[in-house]
């Protein structure tokens, strides 16, 4: 049986290597809280968006982020830097026309405005977030589709840290808390 300061000193002994990097990182798996710093850009290269407040999402197939970016940062760990490319299909999905509806103004709210987001329907009934896009004359233009949507993109991600999810947000399948959703 070990004694009281047997323990002080493997605990300060563990303490000690963590400091010399000498303890492995927490790897990125299913169920764990990730958190990125992330950079868009345009195929060509364009700054699309830089983030300013950290992304942080739940990994493991639940639909948080991008599969791709997923299966990217799968097994990594803090510190951890990737350059992604994907396709339109693997990044926001191709347009889908039968989002883009034409409606009547007089079917609106006063104060439509343009790039407000609208719930609606979409053809099979299912609801649906929609962007204003142009009100011209007694018309409002609304797109359904993601406004990265058929676009190819680049992602710069670099991870800062990696924790284990709380139960709560395995069940709730989405990270609580500082970035993540509140209740």
């Amino acid at each position: 049986m070990a004694r009281k300061n047997e323990s002080v000193d493997c605990n300060a002994r563990r303490a000690w290597h963590a400091r010399q990097g000498k303890i492995a990182a927490m790897k990125i798996e299913h169920n764990t809280v990730v958190t990125l710093q992330f950079k868009i850009a345009d195929a060509q290269g364009k700054p699309i968006q830089n983030s300013t407040e950290p992304m942080v999402y739940l990994h493991g197939g639940y639909e948080n982020t991008l599969p791709k970016i997923e299966a990217a940062l799968d097994g990594q760990a803090k510190g951890y830097e990737v350059r992604l490319h994907l396709s339109a299909e693997d990044a926001f999905g191709l347009r889908d026309e039968s989002l883009v509806r034409t409606i009547p103004k007089t079917d609106f709210p006063p104060g439509v405005k343009v790039g407000g987001e609208l719930e609606g329907r979409t053809d099979d009934g299912a609801p649906h977030i929609y962007t204003v896009m142009k009100v011209k004359g007694d018309k409002v233009l609304l797109d359904g589709n993601h406004p990265l949507a058929g676009k190819a993109l680049r992602f710069w991600l670099k991870v800062t840290d990696v924790r284990a999810a709380s139960e709560e947000e395995v069940a709730h399948k989405h990270v609580h808390g500082a970035h993540g959703h509140q209740h």
